[in-house]
């Protein structure tokens, strides 16, 4: 039971009313949630093959049926929600609630949401679909290793609005961290911050990016004329196999808010030449028995955490086919930008692959430094120790991608030699472009043509122990292929300056809404 000692004003509404943690909801803790809110629906929510979120609303007229609904869910056709994947012949799948999930839709009174998984025919997982793959892989590392894995992540993305405020510019690239009256859609990420908040509980913190267009020059009139803000906001970890569903709920939501208040969100990888691009950065920390693995008594990565990284490097070369989708992802993977084009990792590097941020492993209480007054300490510091993988963008397939890393994780906790070998080979100390060892470092792919060939020739690694299906493999490599983006870099190299910029902008604008 959750203990009510005082009442925070962005706790969950659900748990409020409950008076449970989210883990410990019932189908009765539900029922009391529709009569007491006065639900007159009930919607269902998953992810489908597209990578967005799907929904159904079923309407509640008596308790019986909203017993029998949270009891059974409801039947979906898989052949429309996963083509190429499930056979029109035989493609219906259960769509079942998961209670932990449940939130108030605040873009619809009266409707309690759920995410839900997908059941075959038998009531069995669905092997196929994205929920269920990164569950398996989750569950694999944890038999093999007896680590489990926590993750989370970075989104980065555009408010695209009207450009008519003139008052207050703010000059290109300027626009880290800033406040009012220079960036104009801090109301929109407040409203964000609340509904993310109560929803997820999962939120760390959010601000303003580097980012900021005064006119958008594009050949889409959803963009030309526009101008644009770039916002990150970053989750707080949780288990990784819920990370790939408030990922997508995330997403889900901060459209749903752009767009009542007459503006677009995008997390397109690349919005203009010259300007920043969007990341989707994922954070990862091995956990054993509740706690942070990552560091040693005296602060210093542990040998799990290294084991970590040299499993990360091994499938770096891959990952792109699920983190790095549209074409317009490796306009953003270019040299010296804050974007990572070489497989290495560093402590603090914002051009590496992996970084390895400031964790407070070494240090705690320290606002005692700047505030003596405060006598107390907080007691059970533990170390929030992570690494981050820097490569994937807005583009990337949310629960592909972290079922990716968690085999990552599993290959490197149970190849410790090859792993701390890996790991070693791929440090870099110094700028990694200025580094002795750069030209020797392995390349992550260049392209969406090039990634779909890489993860065909690597497809074992994911198929293995049957964590993803053959035909997702082939499904994603051919969604990767259809880019037609071959040697893509080096086409755009050879024209002219003016037809490179309009060349570059169609690339970039023609798949603003991707995942």
């Amino acid at each position: 039971m959750l203990k009510k000692v005082e009442r925070f004003a962005l706790e969950s509404p659900i748990s409020l009313i409950t008076g449970k943690n989210r883990e410990d909801l019932t189908r009765e803790d539900l029922i009391k949630v529709i009569i007491e809110k006065e639900i007159q629906r009930i919607t269902f929510h998953y992810t489908a093959m597209d990578g967005k979120i799907k929904e159904l609303k079923i309407p509640i007229t008596n308790k019986r049926q909203a017993e029998l609904v949270l009891t059974e869910g409801e039947r979906v056709d898989g052949s429309s929600l996963f083509k190429d994947i499930v056979d029109s012949g035989s493609s219906d799948l259960y769509v079942v609630p998961e209670y932990k999930t449940a939130f108030l839709n605040p873009f619809s009174s009266n409707s309690l949401d759920f995410v839900c998984r997908f059941l075959d025919p038998n009531g069995n997982l669905a092997e196929f679909t994205p929920d269920n793959i990164l569950r398996r892989a989750s569950k694999l590392l944890n038999k093999n290793s007896g680590y489990t894995l926590n993750a989370m992540g970075e989104l980065e993305f555009y408010l695209v609005s009207e450009s008519s405020d003139r008052l207050y510019p703010l000059h290109k690239q300027q626009g880290y961290h800033a406040s009012p009256p220079f960036v104009k859609s801090g109301e929109l990420l407040d409203e964000m911050l609340l509904h993310l908040s109560q929803i997820t509980g999962n939120i760390k913190y959010a601000h303003h990016e580097v980012g900021c267009l005064e006119k958008i020059e594009s050949d889409f009139d959803e963009l030309n004329g526009k101008k644009a803000e770039q916002v990150e906001i970053e989750f707080l970890p949780t288990p990784v196999e819920d990370c790939g569903d408030i990922i997508v709920l995330a997403r889900w939501i901060i459209r749903n808010i752009a767009y009542k208040h007459g503006n677009i969100a995008t997390f397109v990888p690349k919005l203009e030449v010259g300007h920043a691009g969007n990341g989707m950065h994922i954070h990862l920390a091995l956990m054993k028995n509740g706690k942070n693995a990552m560091v040693g008594n005296k602060g210093e990565l542990s040998k799990q955490a290294k084991m970590l990284i040299g499993g990360l490097c091994r499938y770096a070369p891959s990952m792109t086919s699920f983190g790095n989708m549209v074409s317009a992802s490796y306009l953003r993977l270019v040299p010296n930008q804050e974007a990572p084009t070489k497989v290495c990792w560093s402590e603090r590097n914002r051009s590496a692959l992996i970084r390895v941020p400031l964790g407070w492993s070494n240090v705690s209480n320290l606002t005692k430094k700047v505030n003596p007054q405060q006598k107390t300490e907080l007691a059970n510091h533990e170390s929030r120790q992570t690494v981050e993988l820097r490569s994937p963008d807005g583009s990337a397939f949310a629960h592909l991608l972290l079922a990716g890393l968690t085999l990552a994780a599993d290959w490197g906790l149970t190849h410790e030699k090859d792993s701390l070998h890996k790991a070693k080979q791929n440090y870099v100390s110094e700028n990694i472009h200025r580094s002795s060892t750069y030209s020797t470092l392995n390349e992550i792919a260049t392209s969406c043509a090039e990634s779909a060939e890489i993860l065909l020739s690597h497809r074992n690694d994911y198929e293995k122990d049957g964590i993803f299906p053959a035909k997702v493999i082939t499904y994603i490599a051919k969604q990767l292929q259809n880019e037609n983006d071959s040697s893509l870099n080096q086409r755009l190299l050879a024209l002219a300056d003016d037809e490179k910029l309009k060349e570059s902008r169609r690339i970039m604008h023609k798949k603003i809404h991707t995942h």
